[in-house]
């Protein structure tokens, strides 16, 4: 629901900074060489550029640039395009002073990167305009619950979005009711978009009378999905089995396509990486030896696709290997994160042994991460569609890992779970490659940043 959305809003962005760099580019030729540069000078700086160039697309995406709610917050930009500029100067000199390149362009880096800095500023600000709306549709918002209250406050206190709440009506078990209300609403106050959740059954009751309004020009909008697109999650309270049945094809089914590519990446990157990673193993066995003299590795099963159970292996990063276990009161295990445990979880290098279990194929790289099988039984009992997430591979880092804030161990979580499964749904339903390398990034940069958990 903005003017400029989704993917095309990012692809917006991202051209935008693509020309906003080839510009500057031309201007540092120009300071550097006192004229607009000839066109066999420009090519010649052309190629190393261009590698760098997506390098810092990459880092800008990874940074949150193109996030939806950065857009609007015109506060918060040049702080963070100032950071990852400083980020893309030490990038661009790594790559010239020790990559082989066929010009020295140290003197124009330095110059570049001022450049395009103020480039960016500008670019940034200019598009603005396009982004936001100045003129919003009159709605009305149909349902009951925490979801539809959130989608209204985000709704009515953001400035991005081309329709704004004039009222919120509860549905009613008499449709007649209720259908009066509606009615009402739209004529008080001359609404043109009517955002329900069509999966409550009472609103549900009153769908003859809403396709009766959309001849008089009013838009009938699905809560659900105006609330994926903007909070990046699916909302359980709109989660049904009709849901589940609209979805069960190319969504919730298998992409036979993306699916062995994706086995592809995770032996070809899996074996990779699994091998760089034995570096660390002497380093982390003496580190563990050194601080409680306990055993390096733990293994616990876990429920991997299709509930099925697969071996998980850890290094060990408690003062003992409970195998997993929790209280069932919902009190966190008794046993306590090592000093070198604490290190090893937030730098993620705990998971490391994990990446045979990619390579084996128990795993994946991206995908929601693997549950106990004694908590699952709990959670699909507790929280309806539980199970969904298990119609596809668990994976190393996954969306709701890097978007939701409480992650529960070992202890019996309800709400946080229920919370975090809407991530997982949102993955299982819209995963693809350019999600899996959003998903990527933001865990390296929440490793770098120390953020990790």
């Amino acid at each position: 629901m903005t003017s400029i959305s989704g993917h095309r809003r990012v692809l917006f962005l991202a051209v935008g900074d693509l020309i906003a760099y080839i510009f500057s580019l031309i201007l540092t030729l120009t300071v550097r060489y006192g004229s607009l540069p000839h066109r066999s000078l420009f090519y010649d700086h052309i190629p190393s550029f261009a590698i760098l160039f997506v390098l810092f697309l990459l880092i800008s995406f990874s940074a949150g640039l193109y996030d939806k709610q950065l857009v609007v917050l015109r506060g918060r930009i040049e702080g963070l395009l100032l950071r990852v500029q400083a980020i893309n100067f030490l990038i661009g000199i790594v790559f010239f002073y020790f990559a082989p390149v066929l010009i020295a362009p140290k003197a124009n880096l330095f110059i570049y990167i001022i450049i395009s800095t103020v480039t960016l500023f500008v670019w940034r600000r200019i598009m603005f305009p396009v982004v936001t709306v100045s003129r919003k549709q009159v709605a009305i918002i149909v349902g009951a619950g925490e979801d539809i209250a959130d989608l209204f406050e985000e709704i009515n206190t953001a400035g991005r979005y081309e329709i704004i709440f004039e009222e919120r009506i509860e549905p009613s078990d008499s449709v007649n009711e209720m259908v009066g209300r509606i009615s009402e609403a739209v004529n008080k106050n001359k609404a043109s978009v009517i955002v329900a959740n069509l999966h409550d059954p009472r609103v549900e009751a009153a769908i003859p009378f809403l396709y009766s309004l959309i001849f008089s020009g009013v838009q009938i909008i699905d809560a659900g999905k105006i609330y994926e697109s903007i909070f990046d999650r699916i909302p359980l309270s709109m989660v049904g089995k009709r849901w589940l049945i609209e979805n069960s094809g190319t969504a919730l089914g298998n992409r036979r396509t993306y699916d062995i590519l994706k086995r592809f990446v995770d032996i070809v990157i899996g074996s990779i990486l699994g091998i760089i990673s034995l570096v660390f193993y002497p380093l982390v066995y003496l580190a563990i030896r050194f601080d409680d003299r306990g055993p390096l590795i733990i293994t616990q099963d876990r429920t991997g696709k299709n509930g099925r159970h697969i071996r998980m292996t850890k290094f060990r990063s408690m003062n003992a290997d409970d195998g997993g276990a929790y209280k069932h009161n919902g009190g966190k295990t008794a046993l306590k994160i090592t000093k070198v445990g604490r290190f090893i979880r937030l730098t993620r290098i705990d998971e490391l042994p994990q990446l045979w279990s990619v390579v084996k194929g128990d795993q994946s790289l991206i995908g929601p991460r693997p549950e106990l099988p004694a908590l699952v039984k709990i959670y699909e009992k507790e929280i309806p569609y539980y199970n969904v997430r298990h119609l596809i591979k668990p994976g190393l880092s996954g969306w709701a890992q890097i978007s939701h804030k409480a992650h529960p161990h070992h202890a019996v979580a309800i709400d946080d779970t229920r919370d975090k499964l809407s991530y997982d749904l949102y993955y299982v339903k819209n995963r693809s490659f350019t999600l899996d390398t959003r998903i990527a990034l933001q865990t390296v940069k929440s490793i770098l940043s120390k953020q990790g958990v």
